[in-house]
């Protein structure tokens, strides 16, 4: 995994959620794909998806659990999946958590 993501635009105003316990910025690729890259810092949060998500863990680790799921751990350098339409709880409790959101 690189350490920049090169050839992109940055949306220079941040996404805040949770009261600042998630910081984002969203990223677009000249073929139109957008991303965010952000941070979560220790909490436990539940968030909603429209489309179909890959959360890529940069550094950190969380633990996470899809609507119905098990509460699983993900690691720098492992990523998981949530469905569209759907949610996920996430919960960080050592150092603040790095990831990167593709969205399918």
């Amino acid at each position: 995994m690189s350490d920049n993501i090169d050839n992109v635009s940055v949306q220079t105003k941040a996404n805040v959620y949770f009261d600042g316990k998630c910081v984002s910025h969203t990223v677009q690729f000249a073929d139109g794909t957008k991303k965010s890259v952000g941070v979560i810092l220790p909490s436990k949060l539940t968030f909603n998806t429209g489309a179909p998500e890959v959360m890529q863990t940069v550094a950190g680790a969380c633990r996470y659990k899809l609507k119905g799921g098990d509460w699983q751990e993900c690691h720098a350098g492992e990523s998981f999946a949530i469905p569209g339409n759907s949610s996920f709880d996430i919960e960080v409790t050592g150092d603040a958590y790095h990831y990167i959101c593709h969205f399918e």
